[in-house]
């Protein structure tokens, strides 16, 4: 290639490199942008024995307002009508945990089985071996548990009403508008 071409191709690429950093360039504005927030998936058995599922939109006085997952209108349930409301929650947390600590013992039982097999090994291995081990297991437990759901189950019928009231508490800091009046 000429050096009039290895010119025109390098000022073609300084011009893309140019062109592209612009367009993903954010503006003070975007970069402002909070993510939006999610309310917790909430399914409601009313005492009539229908039921309702959605996300938490807000607490109100004496209602809930739930985004119905069906029709994707929002509706109002009136606190007095419902029987049971159960939440679905995540195990990413207790996965990681079990993880980071089944790689600890793991590596602990890696670095022991290496001291017999070698008539004893520097003591920095107990160290390196167990957090080698402990890295993987507890991204993967993490994962793992993030599949996993658990149901919490408030059972609404037979409450008094300031227990009602701590647990209308309790839920208004998993909705999407947590600071409804």
């Amino acid at each position: 290639m000429k050096a009039k071409g290895k010119k025109l191709v390098s000022l073609f690429l300084v011009f893309s490199l140019v062109a592209i950093s612009c367009t993903t360039i954010k503006t003070p504005g975007q970069m402002r942008i909070e993510p939006k927030k999610h309310g917790t998936n909430l399914v409601i058995q009313k005492k009539d024995g229908r039921q309702i599922s959605g996300e938490l939109i807000a607490v109100k006085e004496n209602s809930l307002l739930l985004l119905d997952s069906e029709s994707g209108a929002d509706v109002s349930v009136d606190i007095k009508d419902i029987k049971v409301i159960k939440m679905k929650k995540s195990m990413t947390r207790l996965g990681m945990g079990i993880g980071c600590v089944a790689g600890v013992l793991t590596g602990l039982g890696f670095a022991k089985a290496l001291s017999d097999l070698h008539d004893g090994i520097d003591s920095q291995w107990y160290l390196i071996l167990p957090l080698i081990c402990a890295v993987p297991l507890s991204f993967l437990g993490g994962i793992i548990g993030g599949f996993v759901k658990a149901d919490k189950t408030i059972q609404i019928e037979g409450m008094t009403d300031s227990e009602i009231k701590d647990a209308m508490d309790k839920l208004r800091k998993k909705a999407r508008i947590r600071d409804y009046k």
